[in-house]
């Protein structure tokens, strides 16, 4: 078995999630979740298709994060597993939706760090086994670390 870790090519402001998926039909659904959450959300998703004509198959309503997608898609290149790009809105607030998508087997990640995807090889394929998403904690927080959290969550509209 080889592992290559795969660095996930994207702009510091672009949220990106991964996941693994089961069924061609991944695509429509995935779409369909993603612009029922804002009017305002902009995505590019691509999906690699694990058996027969094994495509990327890819969607969005962004033709920029649509190849962003694919491009990332064909680096990764493991089966059943499909890759996201958001734009003008946030994991939070699409990843309850996405999750209601019957198709979905697993979410590895959903961040706006920078992001290693890491792929197995055997003779059968390619498999994500995990993701590298950041950096490691240079600590933990103090009181005032937990205002300011508290604060920035009240600030940004996510607690009253």
């Amino acid at each position: 078995m080889d592992l290559t870790a795969v660095p996930v090519t994207k702009p510091d402001d672009l949220n990106v999630i991964i996941g693994q998926s089961h069924f061609i039909k991944t695509v429509e659904d995935l779409h369909e979740a993603l612009i029922g959450v804002s009017p305002h959300l902009r995505f590019g998703l691509a999906f690699c298709e694990a058996s027969g004509l094994r495509l990327i198959r890819h969607s969005g309503n962004d033709p920029d994060l649509v190849e962003l997608a694919v491009e990332n898609a064909q680096a990764i290149a493991a089966g059943h597993s499909f890759i996201v790009f958001l734009r003008e809105g946030y994991p939070v607030n699409v990843l309850p939706a996405m999750r209601q998508v019957p198709e979905i087997c697993g979410i590895f990640c959903a961040t706006a760090n920078a992001v290693e995807v890491l792929v197995a090889e055997t003779d059968l394929g390619r498999g994500i086994i995990g993701v590298i998403d950041g950096q490691p904690p240079l600590g933990v927080e103090s009181e005032s670390d937990q205002t300011d959290r508290k604060l920035l969550l009240r600030q940004i509209g996510y607690k009253l």
